[in-house]
């Protein structure tokens, strides 16, 4: 279903509207306050799930915007999980192609291997709010809005990769130092999450009680770090999107 701004008036002709196409690994993996500033930038936009939907039908540079989002699975595990070489395939061509492309998580890592990069576990699991350590050229970018010492992000994952060739490395955290990249002129991808909403956090908490528990992680603590740090980065992370789209022409 295409999720698309409402208005009460209108006062010219409508312009051909954006669209954007989101692959989404678990439902309360989204694209929390994404979703709302698509909206208010024109975009129509809809959800497919990995696994359920057939990615492979998807025309490759067609949408506007496409946008990976995370999950708990490992790009490099076609073998247990046989959609993930669809998403490659459509990554590999949509990057061919230069057309905006943004990777949150799992999309990240899963872009990185569509450029050829490798995907592996990483020296340990990183959960928790943590700043990003700008590089020059992150600084120089949208980025500069998710600056450490402007907000923390949310970190949740396992697995890291190598910089693809060509890409240009924007941010660090202390733990894992590709933690966000650009490729070409429509590539983004962020290892981090920038995009969660601390109401919609309940969901996660609940969705990964195993995760957590093995990484011996109190979720009444999580709970009350994603309360206080998560409305400013709502609003850092608006901005970063923001900018990022205005780049592309979107």
């Amino acid at each position: 279903m295409w999720r698309v701004a409402r208005s009460d008036t209108q006062q010219e002709p409508a312009k051909p509207m954006k669209t954007a196409v989101v692959i989404q690994h678990l439902t309360f993996e989204d694209l929390g306050f994404f979703g709302p500033l698509l909206s208010q930038r024109g975009f129509a936009w809809r959800y497919l799930e990995a696994g359920i939907d057939d990615l492979a039908s998807l025309v490759p540079d067609e949408p506007d915007l496409l946008v990976v989002l995370g999950g708990p699975i490992g790009a490099y595990e076609e073998d247990r999980y046989p959609f993930l070489a669809d998403e490659l395939w459509l990554l590999e061509r949509r990057l061919a192609a230069d057309r905006p492309t943004l990777g949150i998580c799992l999309g990240a890592q899963l872009m990185a291997r569509a450029l050829g990069a490798r995907v592996y576990p990483g020296p340990a699991k990183e959960i928790g709010w943590k700043p990003l350590h700008l590089t020059p050229a992150g600084r120089a970018s949208p980025l500069a809005h998710l600056d450490g010492q402007l907000t923390s992000v949310l970190q949740w994952h396992g697995d890291t990769f190598d910089l693809p060739e060509g890409a240009t490395l924007l941010a660090s955290s202390d733990l894992y130092r590709h933690q966000a990249f650009t490729w070409g002129r429509g590539a983004l991808a962020f290892q981090c999450h920038p995009e969660v909403r601390s109401r919609d956090l309940e969901r996660w908490f609940i969705g990964n009680t195993y995760e957590l528990a093995a990484a011996s992680l109190s979720v009444p603590e999580l709970r009350a770090e994603s309360l206080r740090l998560g409305p400013t980065l709502e609003r850092q992370g608006v901005r970063c999107l923001t900018d990022w789209l205005a780049q592309r022409g979107l």
